[in-house]
């Protein structure tokens, strides 16, 4: 039996990065040997084992093949005699295929140390083409290294292409498509990832209601960019300077989904994109099963982004019908993750990543005023219940932002 430590703590520590969790292969061993040592078994489609103290992951050596379309269309073989070579050749990169022995000695078959110094994600054989979750991975891993400098081989880029044209991204399950998006958006350029997978055609098949908006025009005068589809690609990337929050990040990108829906005749303005853009979504989110907490936010983003621009512009029932279709006084949490998706919204243009938007504490001071209204006369009077109480509540509330706009504290 023999141990070798593997995969991304390998990869990372040649990096010079933070080594979070550790997988193990081990060769020449069978189930019983694993278990007689008081590992315990884990997995269905292959033997993987937790370590009894440490509780990482050790999994026999194993080899693959392909017998029908997508990810769960493989056999596998853990018999004794698979060899290291012959467990990292099944890997999808060559800088995942490195193992390291207890002793620290690196066993590299495919030069994934010589790709990581020369910053390049290469896969490692053809096998790659077998699982289509590896295109999402590769934009995965452009994303997280885009800082390091790193780049996809022109090889990989034509493979990834192929497996997209031969239609195997199509047998990608929901849950998966997701779990690589929202791990992509927690990465410090998750931009990079949407932009893999549109160049690559995955986008398309994956979703298309985004990747329509590539090559859709915009107002020069408000967008310098044009390309709607470059735009959310940029708000994108602001939204990760702003913020680590997925949900943030994840309702700035889908913002201008309606875009995708403007007549061509009207282009290049994009009249109630906001309100045409909820159905793109719904329909986006009940294919990938996009989790409501991401749901909740991106549909206020999706619907009110525009509203939001233009503030500054609304008289005090404008105001106040605005503020309360928000709903700031119960999801205080979801109103300020809203507004740093406008900033991104606003920031992500070309020239414009440097200037600053008032409309996000123009619309926050308004809100304090409303917070702190002393309403508590309204709510004492005897006899006065329901619906002409909320309706007190609001009169107060416009004569407040009534008075709030009149006076010179909300410049």
């Amino acid at each position: 039996m023999q141990i070798y430590c593997v995969g991304g703590a390998v990869r990372d520590q040649i990096l010079g990065l933070p080594v979070v969790d550790k997988d193990w292969v081990v060769v020449g061993a069978k189930p019983e040997e694993m278990l007689a040592l008081g590992y315990r078994q884990v997995g269905k489609d292959f033997p993987v084992f937790l370590h009894p103290d440490t509780q990482e992951e050790y999994a026999l050596a194993r080899t693959e093949r392909k017998t029908g379309p997508g990810y769960h269309g493989f056999v596998f073989n853990t018999d004794i005699s698979v060899t290291l070579e012959e467990d990292l050749r099944r890997r999808d990169l060559t800088i995942n295929a490195i193992a390291k022995n207890h002793e620290g000695q690196l066993f590299d078959p495919f030069d994934g140390v010589k790709d990581l110094h020369q910053k390049v994600l290469r896969h490692v054989s053809e096998s790659f083409a077998e699982d289509p979750v590896r295109v999402l991975r590769v934009a995965r891993f452009a994303a997280r290294f885009e800082h390091l400098g790193f780049h996809i081989a022109p090889e990989t880029w034509v493979l990834m292409r192929d497996m997209v044209q031969a239609g195997e991204i199509d047998a990608l399950v929901p849950e998966r498509c997701w779990r690589e998006f929202e791990k992509a958006l927690q990465t410090d350029n998750p931009q990079v990832f949407i932009s893999v997978l549109h160049t690559c055609g995955a986008l398309k098949k994956i979703m298309p209601e985004m990747n329509k908006l590539y090559g859709v025009p915009q107002n020069p005068r408000h967008h310098p960019e044009v390309d709607t589809g470059v735009h959310t690609e940029m708000v994108l990337k602001q939204a990760a300077h702003l913020t680590e929050d997925p949900l943030v990040r994840f309702a700035a990108w889908i913002h201008d989904i309606g875009k995708g829906l403007t007549d061509p005749a009207e282009l290049p303005s994009h009249p109630a994109h906001e309100k045409r853009g909820i159905a793109s979504l719904e329909q986006l989110g009940l294919r990938l099963k996009i989790p409501n907490p991401f749901m909740d936010l991106a549909k206020m983003v999706v619907r009110f982004h525009g509203e939001c621009h233009s503030v500054m512009e609304k008289d005090a029932l404008a105001l106040l019908t605005f503020i309360h279709e928000l709903d700031p006084f119960r999801r205080s949490e979801r109103f300020e993750q809203f507004l740093l998706s406008c900033i991104a919204d606003f920031k992500g243009r070309t020239g414009f990543e440097d200037q600053s938007y008032p409309q996000s504490q123009y619309l926050a001071a308004a809100v304090k005023q409303l917070k702190t209204l002393d309403i508590s006369a309204i709510t004492a009077q005897p006899g006065v219940t329901g619906a002409a109480i909320k309706t007190a509540i609001r009169e107060k509330q416009l004569q407040a932002l009534q008075a709030w706009l009149d006076s010179d504290k909300h410049s």
